[in-house]
């Protein structure tokens, strides 16, 4: 019984951190763009395959 004095409290404690925490990563922008970084990693860019590397005179890369 005299651990539930101790870990009540605690408890309380730790939900309020948790939501402090939220709440301030969400002023911050954090959850602001969700579905951009996952399309952008399946954007394929071609433009250095459309672009081979051009010879020097001497005949070298």
């Amino acid at each position: 019984m005299e651990a539930l004095f101790l870990l009540v409290p605690l408890s309380v404690v730790m939900v309020f951190a948790a939501l402090w925490v939220f709440f301030n990563a969400a002023d911050d922008g954090q959850f602001d763009d969700l579905v951009g970084p996952a399309l952008r990693v399946l954007q394929d860019d071609d433009s250095a395959a459309n672009n081979p590397p051009e010879k020097d005179p001497s005949g070298k890369f």
